[in-house]
């Protein structure tokens, strides 16, 4: 049992028996799991403890941990700060050493922006690799379960568990898992490492994270790496693309939840004043908002002008993917433009919201693996990751090329101080 006695933590969209499963929103909020996602059983199964349920925004539809219809999560590093979303408590559980290792999921970045804002290690697992059975829906071409821990050798354990065909799952890849901590300690030397020129030169970028970001390249190079310079031409489309085909297979997802079989149900009267109250009522304004963009981008006259033409893009873009991946082993980049920003900066600016996404979303578009490393802290002592990505199922490589980073540095290493929070805010 490979993880005998090990406290867990997951984010509260995985279906746990017998335990409240919300999705941290008002319309599940009493609702109990009849059943174990597929991951959850093979954590059990191996020997871990749950230790309980994690905060997150709510339906996975948000950058910061500000959406949960339970309140805000915060940054241990500062708990003024966001921690990241939309798995803002598995990262912030695992920075504060509340549980050894937590599950999240990623559907534009919600792995990979809280760890990276908290300090931590998390992997998005290439589109199939891991079930998602048992995973409340955010956007089901896009959704990935994946680990946050404090290292990358944590990280490589738990995928070994998780990885896998499921055939409860038809979106599950029946591809053989390869021995992921084995991939570890192996000699970068001679490998290759693309900098995206896109991404490079985006507007926006704090320099805090841009100079850490190039010293991370710099320390691959140290290592034996070589750096080349790849191309991701349709980088720019990427969150316009995003945004038409999440949010409209969100409409679709949230469509079920009206109040009749299950969840949040609001009064009586007539069937129609039923399902508006009790979605008005239940759903919030994030979710909502993202509801409502969906269901145009899929209605009549305007199918094939936006969703469509954002499949097309998505098509480009994972195209872009291939052919940098045929020019090296792995891309190196950043996760976002910012560290962590303070609660409420931008919960009234919806679109400087979302263009936090816009390093990650892409290889969630692609099905490309992922994952973010800690590489350094702002002036401020906030931290930041570093992105590196690879082809599909080549997880090994990710890992064994974060191994050797983080085993040539001390980031991973440094824990946040953490302090009483005052009692209006709690």
């Amino acid at each position: 049992m490979p993880l005998f006695g090990v406290p867990l933590g997951l984010k509260d969209l995985y279906m746990t028996k017998g335990i409240k499963t919300t999705a941290g929103s008002k319309v599940l909020e009493n609702h109990i799991a009849q059943y174990d996602a597929t991951v959850v059983k093979k954590y059990t199964d191996a020997g871990a403890i749950l230790l309980g349920k994690l905060n997150c925004d709510a339906w996975a539809h948000g950058s910061s941990g500000e959406n949960s219809a339970f309140g805000p999560t915060k940054n241990p590093w500062n708990l003024d700060y966001v921690p990241g979303g939309s798995s803002s408590g598995s990262a912030a559980a695992v920075a504060a050493e509340l549980c050894l290792v937590a599950g999240g999921t990623d559907t534009g970045g919600s792995i990979r922006c809280p760890a990276s804002f908290c300090g931590v290690v998390g992997l998005k697992p290439t589109y199939g690799r891991v079930s998602r059975y048992g995973l409340i829906a955010f956007a089901s071409s896009l959704d990935q379960i994946g680990p946050i821990t404090k290292d990358v050798t944590d990280c490589a354990l738990l995928l070994s568990i998780i990885a896998g065909h499921d055939p409860r799952d038809s979106t599950s890849a029946p591809i053989d898992v390869p021995d992921y901590v084995a991939a570890l300690g192996q000699s970068v030397s001679g490998l290759r490492f693309g900098v995206p020129r896109e991404y490079v030169s985006e507007e926006g970028m704090e320099p805090d994270v841009k100079d850490a970001v190039e010293r991370a390249a710099k320390e691959l190079e140290r290592l034996g790496m070589r750096r080349v310079s790849v191309s991701l031409p349709h980088t720019k489309y990427a969150v316009a693309a995003y945004y038409i085909v999440a949010t409209a297979e969100a409409s679709s997802n949230l469509a079920r939840y009206d109040g009749v079989q299950y969840g949040y149900r609001a009064g009586n009267g007539t069937l129609l004043a039923m399902y508006e109250r009790t979605r008005a009522e239940g759903f919030g304004r994030e979710a909502k908002r993202r509801i409502m963009l969906g269901t145009y981008a899929l209605s009549r006259g305007y199918y094939e002008a936006y969703y469509v033409k954002g499949l097309k893009v998505r098509t480009l873009i994972k195209r872009d993917f291939d052919e940098a991946l045929t020019q090296c082993d792995v891309l190196l980049t950043p996760i976002s433009p910012t560290a962590a920003f303070r609660i409420g900066e931008k919960l009234d600016n919806p679109l400087q919201m979302y263009l936090s996404d816009i390093f990650t979303i892409s290889a969630n578009l692609a099905g490309v693996p992922a994952m973010s490393v800690p590489c350094g802290f702002t002036a401020t002592n906030l931290p930041i990751g570093m992105q590196l990505l690879a082809a599909p199922f080549q997880e090994a490589r990710l890992l064994q090329v974060a191994f050797a980073y983080e085993q040539a540095t001390e980031w991973h290493q440094r824990k946040p101080t953490l302090r009483r929070a005052r009692a209006a805010d709690r």
